[in-house]
This record gives C-alpha cells, sequence and structure tokens, in this order.
C-alpha cells in the first residue's frame, strides 16, 4: 500500500531522493507512439527546460535525471539551508516565476508600495512568504512545478483534457553514498538500457549527457549539483569525482550494451570499489534499482537507522541491501 508522502520524505534521514513520474496508461505521450508512428519527441525537450529552470528556482537542486519516452527519473537534492539564506524579497520573486501568489504578496513586491503598507499588512505578506519558502524546499511543489505545466502544454497541443501523468509520483529516499551514486547510474544510464543510445555521450535528455559536454569545455552545468573538486570540495558538492563517476557510467555502459549481457568485467572501476560493490551487483542494480527497494534505498546499516527512526516494523528490500550493497 502506498505510504504518505510525509512518511517518505525526512530531510533528518536524508536529502537525496529518486522520484519518477510515468503518462498515464504508460503511452509513449513523450516520444514516439510505436503503434501510430507519431512523434512527440519535442515534448522530452519540454521536459528537460522545465526541469533545469526549477533547478535554478527552488533550494533543490538536480542530481540527475533522464526523460524518456514515458517517463521521467530526476535524482534531487534538497539544500534548506539555502532558502534560510534568502530574504523575503528573493523568496517572492522566485516564487512569481513560478505561481501568481496573493494579492497583499504582489503589492509587497512593489518596491513604491511597500512602505505606505500598514505594519500588520507587512507583517501578514512575510508570513505568506514563510509559507513560500517551505514550499520551495519541498519535493512535492518541486514535481508539482514539473509536471502539471508539461500535461497543460500537452493537452493543448493534442486538443483534449485530462491526465497526462499518473496522479502520484513515486520517491525513493535515498540513505546513502551508496545508494546515490548507484541510483543516479541507473537513471542516467536509462536510454542505453532501453536500447535508444549507445554510449552516455550520445543519451540524448540525461544528466550524464549534460555533464559530458560540459566538462569538454572545462564547465560545470549550472542547473547540475556538481562533483567534487577543488571548487566544489565540500559538503554541497556530490561525493565522488566526476571523472571517477564518468569512468564507473562509461565502464557499466558498455557492459549493459554487449552482446553477451551475461558477462561482466574482470576488473571493476576505482569507485565500484570504493563503494565494496561487486562488479556483478553493481550491474544489478543499474539494471533495475527502481524495482529491488521500496520507498527507501540504502545499505542495511542506514535502512536499520532509516526504520528506527520512522518507527517502522520493516522495511521492503532489506536483503536486497545486504545482498546488492556487498563486494
Amino acid at each position: 500500500m502506498a505510504q504518505p508522502r510525509r512518511n517518505q520524505v525526512s530531510l533528518q534521514e536524508t536529502r537525496y531522493y529518486h522520484c519518477i513520474s510515468r503518462c498515464v496508461r504508460r503511452s509513449f505521450l513523450c516520444g514516439t507512439d510505436l503503434y501510430t508512428g507519431k512523434s512527440y519527441e519535442h515534448r522530452r525537450l519540454w521536459v528537460e527546460k522545465r526541469l533545469l529552470f526549477l533547478a535554478k528556482t527552488f533550494a533543490i537542486s538536480v542530481c540527475a535525471y533522464a526523460v524518456m519516452s514515458n517517463h521521467t527519473h530526476v535524482v534531487l537534492c534538497v539544500d534548506p539551508e539555502q532558502a534560510e539564506d534568502w530574504d523575503t524579497m528573493t523568496v517572492l520573486k522566485r516564487w512569481y516565476t513560478l505561481f501568481s501568489g496573493t494579492p497583499l504578496t504582489q503589492r509587497y513586491c512593489q518596491t513604491d508600495e511597500r512602505e505606505p503598507m500598514p505594519k500588520a499588512e507587512r507583517l501578514k505578506a512575510e508570513l505568506q512568504a514563510e509559507t513560500y519558502r517551505q514550499r520551495l524546499t519541498d519535493i512535492s511543489w518541486f514535481m508539482r512545478a514539473l509536471n502539471e505545466p508539461i500535461a497543460r502544454m500537452a493537452n493543448r497541443e493534442d486538443g483534449c483534457t485530462g491526465r497526462f501523468w499518473e496522479g502520484r509520483f513515486k520517491s525513493q529516499a535515498l540513505l546513502d553514498e551508496q545508494a546515490l551514486l548507484s541510483c543516479m547510474a541507473y537513471v542516467d544510464l536509462n536510454p542505453i538500457r532501453a536500447d535508444i543510445a549507445k554510449t552516455p555521450e550520445t543519451s540524448e535528455h540525461t544528466s550524464i549527457r549534460l555533464r559530458i559536454k560540459a566538462a569538454l569545455k572545462g564547465l560545470q552545468p549550472f542547473a547540475l549539483k556538481p562533483f567534487r573538486s577543488s571548487e566544489h570540495d565540500n559538503e554541497a558538492a556530490l561525493p565522488c569525482h566526476l571523472n571517477d563517476y564518468l569512468e564507473l557510467v562509461e565502464h557499466t555502459g558498455r557492459a549493459l550494451s554487449m552482446d553477451k549481457p551475461g558477462r561482466i568485467p574482470e576488473q571493476a572501476p576505482a569507485l565500484a570499489q570504493r563503494l565494496g560493490i561487486s562488479m556483478a551487483n553493481w550491474l544489478t542494480l543499474t539494471q533495475g534499482f527502481e524495482y529491488q527497494f521500496g520507498c527507501r534505498v540504502g545499505t542495511l546499516p542506514s535502512l536499520r537507522r532509516s526504520q528506527s527512526h520512522a518507527g517502522l516494523i520493516r522495511i521492503r528490500g532489506s536483503g536486497n541491501a545486504r545482498r546488492l550493497f556487498a563486494a
């Protein structure tokens, strides 16, 4: 049975979450329909552009994403400290790039009208801004701001009404770096597993392609959370270096696209060795990550801590955690 979102998202446990949205009936509403041959490929670009825009607006950064023909994967990292650093005007301006707000907060934003506002109205507007501040760190609001405009645009293009996405997106809490990095690789390798791309750099509408294109120019994609480097060697960065991650994804992609899928490379990349995951287990994780676990993913100790924190009797995926996150 599906759990309430408030039971699935706890920033005390982790700030990293894997979210999946699927089109209704899993139809090919964002790619080429296999039955009619009609192409909706341009809608994948809609989703990608909207996602990268939201990453610049919310206090939520994008670690990885893949926009597929009938579903979207995104790995998010919530940064509540970033939102706390914003002043009231910054919060309101960010909110107004997404939603209309209230007449009172709109008046507050107009500098020439803010001074004469009665104190009670000003305080009420600032209190409303605090609500917006919380929403700008909320994964559910992020996914709403991603999915609803795409649905409206698609329905307008099709001349119809009704749902475009399944009503509820799926989320998985990523409790440790093993879960985070294996999930990111799973997401980035989606087009290769689906046999619509042969290499990470040709995997359109994915974060791995965006990172590779930027890296070739010596740049970091502004809308994506950075990997650890001399410029980002702190807790705000992803827990490994970009070159190590690219090596691991490239290595995994080659293994997945071999003519003999059962063949496992003898030597695992350094990052997989550091994570303590055998290459056989790594390939299993990156082929079926979202189906191996429930709404929480991590090593067995991480799952047990989460179980205790949430007061749960059991956590789905404990057996797979014991089996897969091991050398």
